[in-house]
């Protein structure tokens, strides 16, 4: 069963992760392959929990599928698709995040606390098309207003522990042909509020882990922050794509910044991989 578990995580994590390489692709109107395959390389610099002011940077190699069938979609942004409810201005998916555990000794704030786990979100998504745009020399582009709301696990990748619930409406503009034909620009805005059970794991401190420095805290639910994201894509080959990223969380206000473990009220993430399509189909579909 453990083996079990630690595939079944590590192929939600890259999932998760080969979305931001995948969801800048390609708009709703393109044509492309039903099926494609090939290997993902991505390297992520981002906080070890939010409002820390300590970060971790990691290499993710993988391989990578994305099928586009007529009632089941998997990939391309997302796991799974119910094109039953894709429509021309809206669509029903599951929506997955992940991010990366860290090691509590190497933490000043959390030192003597039990580690942070790798953590994976997954849940429904309403994604709604606001608007489309299209411009002389730029393109096309896409107004997004996606509703997710999403359970959370944490792993050591023996077991699986539920961490509670996400609400995170996001504002999504993308733009296919921004300064090329083949390059994709993405930029959101995706507030968030979480159970207590969440804000506990990253917030709260008993009793038994209290010092000098760190005071006992009772963790509440409540608003969690808010990310503005920037990525950029683009061919550097027929079949390699490359991706940039960069975003920054907002915590001024946020539940629980009072804290001991609530240091930095802004926070950076980075991230650049490329996306190598090694087989694809000859067949294409149009259409999310």
């Amino acid at each position: 069963m453990k083996v079990n578990v630690r595939y079944l995580l590590l192929i939600l994590m890259v999932l998760s992760l080969e979305t931001i390489a995948q969801e800048e692709i390609t708009l709703e109107d393109d044509m492309r392959p039903v099926w494609e395959a090939g290997t993902f390389l991505g390297v992520f610099n981002a906080p070890e929990y939010p409002a820390s002011n300590q970060s971790n940077t990691n290499v993710v190699p993988a391989p990578y599928f994305i099928y586009r069938g007529k009632t089941l979609r998997i990939g391309d942004g997302s796991i799974a698709r119910a094109v039953a409810v894709d429509k021309s201005w809206y669509e029903l998916d599951l929506s997955l995040a992940a991010s990366f555990g860290a090691n509590s000794d190497d933490n000043e704030a959390r030192a003597g606390m039990p580690d942070l786990d790798f953590n994976f979100e997954l849940g429904p998504q309403l994604r709604l098309r606001l608007s489309k745009f299209e411009f002389d020399d730029h393109g096309k582009g896409e107004l997004f207003l996606n509703l997710q709301t999403r359970a959370v696990f944490s792993t050591d990748f023996s077991g699986i522990d539920h961490r509670g619930y996400v609400f995170q409406p996001e504002l999504r503009y993308r733009q296919r042909g921004w300064l090329s034909e083949k390059t994709a620009l993405s930029i959101s805005l995706s507030p968030t509020w979480a159970s207590e059970k969440l804000h506990d794991y990253f917030y709260q401190v008993n009793q038994e882990f209290v010092t000098a420095q760190r005071s006992a805290y009772d963790a509440k639910a409540g608003y969690l922050g808010t990310r503005i994201l920037l990525n950029v894509s683009f061919n550097a080959t027929e079949n390699i794509r490359v991706f940039l990223g960069v975003s920054s969380s907002i915590h001024n206000g946020a539940a629980n910044e009072d804290s001991p473990l609530f240091i930095d009220n802004n926070t950076y993430s980075f991230g650049a991989g490329m996306v190598w399509r090694l087989w694809e189909s000859q067949e294409k579909v149009a259409g999310r």
